[in-house]
């Protein structure tokens, strides 16, 4: 029981670690996440505001993961061209992009005020 376990984290490893390597906009969110890690530990950061940047993240490469099962997915059933397969593959980045904006504004939430109070502008 405790292996069958083991080997379903092994799998998520597995498939984070092949998303990243084969998503370009994956290898940007991570970018993104590690400058936004290193600006909260700089300004000091809340729990409750880490809660909110952690969540935003998470949400992000969630969003990602399904994306790319999704596109995997689809090229597996439907090797050519189908307008269906191309709204479905649309649709899925979609959520990407929705989630990646949600984020952006949680980030500008939290650091915008910080960032104003760094650059003596309030």
């Amino acid at each position: 029981m405790l292996g069958k376990r083991l080997n379903s984290f092994r799998y998520a490893f597995a498939g984070l670690k092949e998303m990243i390597r084969s998503q370009a906009n994956a290898k940007i969110h991570l970018a993104f996440t590690f400058f936004v890690i290193l600006a909260g530990f700089y300004f000091g950061l809340t729990a409750n505001e880490w809660c909110l940047i952690v969540l935003a993240i998470a949400m992000v490469f969630a969003a990602e993961a399904f994306n790319t099962a999704l596109e995997n997915l689809t090229d597996l059933v439907s090797p050519g061209y189908h307008p269906l397969a191309g709204r479905a593959k649309d649709v899925a980045a979609a959520a990407v992009l929705l989630t990646a904006i949600g984020a952006a504004v949680t980030g500008l939430i939290v650091f915008l005020p910080k960032l104003l109070i760094f650059f003596g502008l309030n």
